[in-house]
């Protein structure tokens, strides 16, 4: 099977063009088999490029973590999307993108027919509790204090926000004491019951209102260098508890994300990269 490496700020992903016609049928199986580092050829997840299903879209975006999971939308998995649909399926832009978290617009920044940068509109996100989901009496989770039970952090303060895919934000001073129990503290977060569709969450110190750092725990991952919808989370609840303003640059393990807050909704802009192309064998799907 032939497929493109890529990654954006060092969030990796195995690209399948499917836009003329489905190659993988159980896409659940075959991205829990080839993520697997070291045993196949590895990756945070799989994108599926495929043709739109409805009106007013130009292709569709389809993503699986490496626990096999389908999520609705991923910041850094859609610009590597885009710069590969604009230089090998579709000389189009922007670009008016199907994902299951709904339209999605890329605006491609090109130099000699390649894509350097893209930027992503993110749609307009949703603090209510409902729309996480978030199970609790209260409209939106804002600040609210959750016990944990590990050994390491006994207790954080949570803003619950929507981007399309559900995030948690927990703002810190020390990053680099929860890096070091990154692994725990995430996975229990993850896996609260209050989310009964788990979560993404990330850890933030906010520098100044211009610049904040994230440490991610990615839902169905786990650590990530970066995650394009968490900056993009992180920078609103900053923005929503007034620490920051409306135009963010999020620096991430893998790099900089520039996040811009607007009346119509959120944009990312962000670079990807097209590592190589390759040719898998059986084994390195079929388990």
């Amino acid at each position: 099977m032939e497929f493109t490496k890529m990654h954006a700020l060092g969030n990796d992903y195995i690209v399948i063009n499917e836009f003329d016609g489905e190659k993988v049928k159980d896409k659940e199986e075959f991205s829990k088999n080839v993520c697997r580092r070291r045993f196949s050829v590895g990756a945070d997840g799989v994108i599926f490029i495929q043709k739109p299903t409805k009106e007013g879209f130009d292709v569709r975006f389809r993503i699986f973590n490496n626990d096999g999971s389908e999520a609705e939308m991923c910041g850094n998995g859609i610009r590597c999307f885009a710069k590969y649909v604009y230089e090998r399926v579709l000389k189009k832009n922007p670009l008016f993108v199907e994902t299951k978290a709904g339209l999605r617009i890329c605006e491609l920044d090109v130099e000699n027919d390649k894509v350097k940068r893209v930027k992503v509109y993110m749609g307009k996100p949703s603090f209510r509790a409902k729309d996480i989901p978030v199970i609790t009496d209260k409209e939106e989770f804002i600040e609210e204090t959750v016990k944990l039970n590990n050994p390491y952090l006994k207790e954080v303060k949570i803003t619950a926000v929507s981007v399309g895919n559900p995030h948690a934000i927990i703002f810190v001073d020390d990053l680099d004491y929860v890096r070091k129990y990154l692994d725990t503290i995430g996975k229990e977060i993850e896996h609260l019951p209050i989310f009964p569709e788990r979560i993404n969450v990330h850890f933030v110190k906010v520098l100044n209102d211009k610049e904040i750092r994230v440490l991610t725990w990615e839902r169905g991952v786990g650590y990530t260098m970066a995650c394009g919808t968490g900056a993009t989370a992180s920078v609103l609840a900053a923005n929503k508890l007034g620490k920051v303003k409306d135009k963010v640059i999020a620096h991430l393990d893998g790099g900089d994300l520039e996040i811009e807050i607007k009346e119509d909704g959120v944009y990312m802009k962000g670079d990807a990269v097209m590592v190589y192309d390759g040719f898998m064998f059986r084994e390195a799907y079929e388990g």
